[in-house]
């Protein structure tokens, strides 16, 4: 077994400037020993050596006087830490660009990106090809590190002042996307060119193939070295980041760490994730770090989702400006040390899965995320599944009840074969966001839809609600509000199959002024598609506008209770709360059969600033399907809890107070 299988990463991250080659060793690593760290991530090369590297073109940093890389991976060893090397390939100092500017990315007008003396790389040129494997040979030869960190992986096209430059036109690019596929590169990065689709795969093709190159290359070195990166294919560790930015569009994304953990850990057996808390307001602010009870959130969701801890500052400890968060960083730290045998290996226990779109379904990531936190707020048990993994998980599938498809424009076949597949074995299917709409073999197949057009003007338009047995949150509201796209779908009528249209939709009228708002028309067209195929297998059900997108950038209740009253008709709940939308709640069972259940209070967030959280009192939980619990204890503090055991058998419990994070564990095992 590998070093990384058991999941408990303690991961601390200096990333070093160029200033900081003369660091203090023996005190760094005092300080990450506060920390309770156990892995050490630190610069080893790329843009800038801090170790005497002999290869030509690996700039060495000026301030080096010594072998920072050897001493640190030493004196880390000796107080029982791993090491992973960190390399960024994405860009180079300009004195290999005047050596080799045929290595270089080059904007459509031939010119390339020289940001304060570093200069963007290719990912098609040798230098990245073939010279960064020379690299990471120099460090795997000459050091015992224990893992590898490539940043910035692939195609960047942007600087770190946020200015895009477009595609790169570099010969590399131009010649081995023509012959790719017989091509000449598309003239923008939009989905009107003829070409950029062939490009859109190109980008994932060439950059799989270059992880496996250096996958097979590392690994031939040394099995023993983890490889990890922010792309998922041929790593063992996949990064993740919880950041954020000053000029990033709102809302702002509460359950970025529980989202980024979930998408990985339910999708690859093989593979971890480790998700990055980045201190840092911003790349051209790292030196002041976010709220402490921002990062005190991502840290929890963290451990709660299946993951480890990781946690990021730029340069040292010593001298670092603002060190407000690193009290309340050293306490989860320490928490997890000391209950770290219930963490690392927790296996679901949920009702439903959600599908992650890939990267050619980019335009569907809202609609995802709104889905997300609406499952999140109503207290459902569910997983995440990436979009590229999750056919090929027929059996753990098999145990969940429903499964949501959010606004995938288009899949691959066999992933359509295991949808068929599922809603005959008694799962069932949700689409929203107009899902599979460029499939329409699969809408045909899946849903017995057709899509017959789409209205893009939906200004002053809505949904009628018609079943209140179905929809028994909506008592005082006829009407709920479409923006966006809609589709006009229409049912195919099988002899086995019944359709029941809900939501039927009242097209756009006049609105102003006042006396001019009037003349809605129903329509023969339904925002809800409920199909009983009449067999044992599951029902499906087609939303052919953008619930979820509407929910995430505008938060009215309304678009979700459209799904998630429908979802409660549906599925038998594993579990049932009365907390407030403002808990987050994760089930999972642990593997000696006991089930842990943990608790973070959000309610200190107000949409844009994290507050210290309310305490919240006397939450009430009831699980199902669960042997009886021999007792339970409160994680912090070791403190027993009282469990009310139901005559139907189930098993209920009332935490008294929640002030930030909780963890009780049901003791139906050895723990």
């Amino acid at each position: 077994m590998t070093w990384w299988n058991d999941n408990r990463l303690r991961l601390i991250q200096n990333n070093l400037r160029e200033t900081d080659a003369d660091l203090d060793v023996d005190l760094l690593i005092q300080e990450l020993s506060e920390f309770n760290t156990n892995v050490l991530m630190m610069n080893a090369g790329g843009i800038v050596a801090f170790y005497p590297s002999t290869l030509e073109y690996q700039y060495i940093s000026s301030s080096l006087n010594k072998d920072l890389l050897g001493e640190t991976i030493s004196k880390a060893h000796e107080a029982g830490m791993r090491f992973i090397a960190r390399f960024d390939f994405s860009k180079a100092h300009e004195s290999i660009y005047a050596k080799h500017p045929e290595w270089f990315y080059r904007t459509k007008a031939g010119d390339a990106v020289n940001y304060h003396g570093i200069v963007h790389t290719c990912l098609n040129s040798d230098y990245q090809q073939e010279y960064s494997l020379k690299m990471i040979d120099e460090v795997l030869g000459r050091y015992p590190v224990d893992g590898v960190f490539f940043n910035m992986f692939g195609y960047k096209t942007q600087d770190y002042s946020g200015k895009e430059y477009g595609l790169c036109y570099c010969e590399n690019c131009s010649t081995r996307f023509r012959e790719m596929y017989g091509l000449s590169l598309p003239e923008q990065a939009n989905d009107k060119d003829p070409n950029f689709s062939a490009y859109k795969l190109f980008q994932e093709k060439t950059t799989r193939d270059m992880l496996d190159r250096i996958h097979d290359f590392v690994k031939a070195k040394n099995p023993d070295v983890a490889i990890s990166t922010y792309h998922h294919h041929k790593v063992d560790i996949i990064r993740k980041e919880s950041n954020t930015a000053l000029f990033r569009s709102h809302p702002i994304w509460l359950y970025s760490a529980s989202e980024n953990v979930m998408s990985v850990e339910n999708s690859w057996s093989d593979k971890l994730v480790s998700n990055c808390s980045i201190n840092a307001i911003d790349l051209q602010y790292r030196f002041t770090g976010v709220s402490q009870y921002e990062s005190q959130i991502r840290l929890y969701e963290n451990i709660a989702a299946g993951s480890g801890l990781d946690f990021c500052i730029i340069g040292q400890f010593e001298d670092y400006t603002d060190r407000g968060n690193f009290q309340s960083v050293k306490e989860i730290f320490q928490f997890h040390r000391d209950h770290e045998r219930y963490f690392g290996d927790l296996r679901p226990l949920s009702d439903v899965v959600l599908i992650k779109p890939n990267g050619l379904n980019k335009s569907a990531s809202r609609e995802y995320l709104g889905v997300f936190k609406m499952l999140k707020e109503q207290h459902v048990v569910f997983d995440v599944m990436e979009q590229d993994a999750f056919y090929e998980k027929f059996e753990a599938l098999c145990g969940v009840q429903a499964l949501i498809v959010p606004g995938l424009s288009s899949m691959e076949p066999s992933q359509f074969d295991l949808l068929a597949q599922l809603r005959e074995a008694g799962v069932h299917l949700i689409a929203t966001g107009r899902a599979l709409s460029d499939n329409p073999d699969a809408l045909a197949r899946l849903f017995g839809a057709k899509l017959e057009g789409v209205l893009d003007q939906t200004d002053a338009a809505y949904v009628q609600i018609n079943d209140r047995s179905l929809f028994p949150s909506f008592t005082d509201r006829d009407w709920l509000i479409v923006s966006g796209k809609f589709g006009y779908v229409s049912y195919e009528q099988e002899s086995k199959s019944r359709t029941q249209a809900h939501l039927p939709f009242v097209a756009p009228s006049t609105f102003g002024p006042p006396e001019r708002a009037f003349g809605h028309q129903l329509t023969q067209w339904a925002g809800l598609g409920f199909i009983d195929h009449g067999d044992s297998g599951g029902k499906s059900l087609y939303y052919p506008w953008n619930i979820g997108e509407l929910y995430y950038k505008h938060g009215y209740e309304d678009h979700k209770i459209v799904l998630t009253d429908v979802l409660d008709s549906l599925i038998d709940s594993v579990l049932i709360t009365d907390a407030p939308p403002s808990v987050e709640l994760f089930l999972h069972q642990l593997p000696d059969g006991s089930t842990m259940v943990q608790l973070i209070n959000l309610s200190g967030f107000n949409g844009v600033t994290y507050h210290k959280p309310l305490p919240i009192s006397n939450i009430r939980v009831s699980i199902t399907r669960l042997n009886t619990p021999k007792g339970a204890k409160l994680l912090r503090g070791e403190k027993p809890i009282d469990l009310i055991i139901e005559e139907n058998g189930d098993v209920s419990f009332t935490l008294d107070a929640l002030e930030q994070y909780e963890a009780i564990v049901l003791n139906t095992g050895m723990v």
